[in-house]
């Protein structure tokens, strides 16, 4: 795992379980269900899994009313756009390249490999498939010259910003896997969803990492849902509604 990735907890709806609980209650009670005892926290997951889930019941619309939002830090712009690609459900609030730019010029004036890798992502020397499963070797080498050719171009942005540009205008220059961190919202059913699509072994490397690390938050949060899902959904690509 990248050192830079992390993914921080900002704001979560409090006993999410009973509130899905009482959503679901609500289409089958007479009165509010406000005015019904709910159970408590684990009762109400326990409730869920095994009337809305359970044997593939598909009862998703209760799983809509809680909300998590996380901190997603480190990771490169080509994953913020794999997970945008499947946005449904899904808030999100990027860091800007038109807005900031001084960590890049920084850089471009004392460059060293340690602040470039904290700016840029580069996988990791190893073994690699391509689409078609054909195996090649991202050498050590391979990587150097990967992070030569990062530094000339955020160098060459840097002459740009410099020059005049607007950072807009520059940020064209900067490689593709620049880190961004972003802001990201989503209800239990949006985020099984992204879990259903990108945990799965296919999936490329740094959004199965990225599922990784958000996983132990939807444990904590909701931890009966979480259990059968773990058990029933990941990394099956069984794609929720």
């Amino acid at each position: 795992m990248d050192k830079h990735f992390r993914v921080e907890l900002l704001e979560q709806t409090p006993n999410p379980q009973r509130l899905i609980w009482l959503s679901a209650h609500q289409c089958v009670c007479e009165g509010p269900a406000i005015d019904d005892p709910a159970p408590d926290e684990a009762k109400a997951g326990e409730y869920a899994v095994k009337h809305l889930l359970a044997g593939d019941r598909g009862h998703w619309s209760p799983f809509e009313a809680p909300q998590l939002s996380l901190n997603v830090i480190g990771f490169n712009h080509r994953t913020m756009q794999q997970i945008t690609r499947h946005r449904v459900g899904v808030h999100f609030s990027v860091q800007s390249l038109r807005y900031t730019s001084v960590r890049f010029c920084e850089f471009a004036q004392n460059p060293s490999s340690e602040m470039l890798e904290s700016l840029v992502y580069f996988r990791p020397v190893g073994e690699y498939r391509d689409r078609q499963g054909k195996r090649y070797t991202y050498t050590d080498a391979d990587r150097q010259a990967d992070l030569d050719l990062a530094t000339q171009m955020v160098q060459h942005y840097a002459r740009k910003i410099e020059a005049g540009y607007s950072e807009e205008h520059a940020a064209g220059l900067l490689p593709m896997d620049t880190r961004q961190h972003w802001v990201m919202s989503f209800n239990v059913r949006s985020l099984c969803h992204l879990l259903d699509l990108r945990s799965k072994a296919d999936a490329q490397l740094e959004i199965r990492q990225l599922c990784e690390l958000v996983w132990p938050h939807f444990e904590a949060w909701v931890p009966a849902v979480a259990d059968w899902y773990k058990s029933n959904r990941w990394g099956k690509a069984k794609l929720s509604p």
